[in-house]
């Protein structure tokens, strides 16, 4: 596979690079090229679903985005160290009865040399919200 740039170790300004990568790709709803950023065996907590391989991430988040319609995700810098990132997120989505949710969270990100992400832990809270509360 060929290196997936920035490549680790990270500086500020490469990490915040890497973090709008990820952002744009999670925007585009598109499940196999978000899980192009991830090693092939790639580990993951999602709130409690484990999930291990890009496979298991194509199918979880086809099923995320069928659920979650209109969604919206913003991603912001918060430190990182060598070969790692962490993040905060918040998004947007609306449910299949048109009730609108705010999810908020926080990300540990782990990139093996080549700048593939080869652990995701993700912790995250929903919140309802009205329609005016969108952003």
């Amino acid at each position: 596979m060929e290196p997936r740039h920035p490549l680790p170790p990270f500086t500020k300004e490469t990490a915040i690079i890497k973090i709008q990568m990820a952002e744009d790709a999670w925007n585009s709803k598109d499940p196999v090229r978000v899980s192009k950023a991830y090693t092939v065996n790639s580990e993951w907590r999602n709130r409690g679903s484990f999930i291990n391989g890009r496979e298991e991430i194509v199918k979880f988040l086809t099923e995320k985005w069928q659920r979650e319609l209109n969604y919206r995700l913003k991603k912001e810098y918060w430190a990182h160290i060598d070969n790692r990132i962490a993040v905060r997120f918040e998004y947007e989505y609306q449910n299949a009865e048109g009730k609108w949710f705010r999810a908020y969270g926080n990300e540990n990100w782990e990139f093996d040399e080549d700048g593939y992400m080869a652990k995701r832990y993700a912790s995250i809270n929903d919140v309802e919200i009205s329609g005016a509360e969108e952003k």
